[in-house]
């Protein structure tokens, strides 16, 4: 299962996060909890903490997760070739805690660079802007500086 004890791991997620993360199982389109947030701030791993995504490269896909352009560091997910459905798809996992954050598709937007990470909600946790200093993501502050959002 990876580095995490699946005793622990059972104790601190949720079922759906559970099998999400570790079983690589997908929530139900429409059902997560940052489908429709559009709030100002990171989307962290929901088992380590690690910064995966920003809400200033999320965007409404309309495919029933949340959907973002970008990763916020590159080095934060892997991308593995899932043939699981018969069909070929990218898979991406946090790359730090191995867990299953969903899958990439090459029909994105243009003008955000073409991808779309469709990801579970139950993957991750939502840390507001106005938290993040105090919760330890200080650091990551700046981007939203620079693009004014």
């Amino acid at each position: 299962m990876g580095k995490y004890d699946e005793k622990e791991l059972r104790e601190k997620l949720t079922p759906m996060q559970y099998k999400v993360t570790q079983e690589n199982a997908t929530e139900m389109p429409f059902t997560g909890e940052y489908l429709d947030n559009d709030k100002k701030g990171v989307y962290v791993d929901i088992i380590n903490g690690d910064v995966l995504f920003s809400s200033l490269d999320k965007f409404d896909s309309g495919c029933g997760w949340p959907s973002f352009s970008k990763p916020v560091e590159e080095e934060t997910v892997n991308e593995l070739t899932d043939e699981s459905l018969g069909r070929s798809r990218t898979e991406v996992r946090s790359s730090v805690s191995d867990a299953h954050l969903g899958h990439v598709f090459e029909d994105g937007p243009k003008e955000l660079g073409g991808l779309r990470y469709c990801i579970n909600s139950a993957a991750l946790k939502f840390i507001p802007y106005e938290d993040m200093e105090s919760q330890g993501y200080g650091k990551y502050m700046s981007i939203f500086a620079k693009n004014n959002k």
